[in-house]
């Protein structure tokens, strides 16, 4: 039975946008609409032209026998530029100052719209590069991975401080935490990543990058391949960072406890989702 193109086009969409990054071949939804080859192809520009111009990112068919359709999840500057505003805004809040300086972020993390958002803007920066896995480190990050895990189609891992009996054989390394030099252990479980994987590390909040430093070595316990590093927000830090190329939506450039003062300023994403669309 044919399938109407409005119902077509919402439910080839809805697939697209589920499957990201999985090339999917035309005759698959030739099969799935009883439709002519030429009438998906239609459908296709359609979504094509309304994700470009509402910068939900690229859909791309490759031709050939072992070609078809792809989805690339994006964002477009303006899209990113409005929702960094905002979330600098929000982060600037002077109610999210907590004792000792520090920021109460989870109810910006926990926000189903607001991560949503966030997991595109961080995959937009590496939808074009082979990544097998999104690495943070238990707990505020890993809403993060897993959104951005989802744009990308491709699973997360958790690196944890402490062992889980449930996690099995686990490998682990000492780090130096930059921001309080004291020397910290995280580990991460021997099933969890395979040998020679591309991975993206991301985090809620970084300052001396001790943390991310860790995870970067833990990478090259499973001989696996850095990617990118992109955090949500970064923190001035007056000593020496230990990760020095990084990606950061958001920059808290001071807190003041005394006047109860946050000021926050954009990170240096769009400069890098820039020279991304320039290249």
């Amino acid at each position: 039975m044919k399938v109407r193109r409005s119902d077509r086009l919402i439910d080839m969409t809805s697939y697209l946008l589920d499957h990201p990054r999985e090339l999917i071949s035309l005759p698959f939804f030739v099969r799935r609409y009883d439709s002519a080859k030429s009438s998906i192809s239609e459908d296709l520009a359609i979504i094509k032209r309304t994700f470009l111009t509402r910068g939900l990112g690229r859909v791309q068919t490759l031709p050939g026998a072992a070609g078809g359709v792809q989805y690339l999840p994006g964002v477009s500057q303006s899209v990113a530029t409005g929702f960094l505003e905002m979330m600098a805004l929000k982060l600037a809040e002077k109610e999210r100052l907590l004792p000792g300086g520090y920021l109460y972020l989870s109810d910006l993390l926990g926000n189903p719209t607001y991560l949503r958002l966030i997991g595109r803007l961080i995959a937009a920066l590496y939808v074009d590069r082979q990544v097998d896995a999104v690495m943070t480190v238990a707990t505020k990050g890993i809403p993060i991975a897993q959104s951005v895990a989802t744009c990308l189609g491709v699973p997360f891992v958790i690196v944890r401080r402490d062992a889980k009996i449930t996690e099995g054989a686990t490998v682990s390394v000492n780090y130096v935490s930059a921001s309080s030099s004291r020397i910290e252990k995280m580990e991460l479980s021997k099933r969890s990543l395979p040998e020679g994987a591309n991975v993206v590390i991301v985090d809620d909040f970084m300052k001396g990058g001790g943390t991310i430093h860790g995870m970067h070595d833990l990478l090259k316990e499973f001989e696996a391949e850095l990617v990118g590093i992109t955090v949500f927000a970064e923190a001035t830090f007056s000593g020496q960072r230990v990760e020095n190329e990084y990606t950061s939506l958001l920059n808290v450039v001071d807190v003041d406890t005394h006047a109860n003062e946050i000021k926050v300023e954009l990170g240096n994403y769009l400069d890098k989702l820039t020279a991304l669309m320039t290249d």
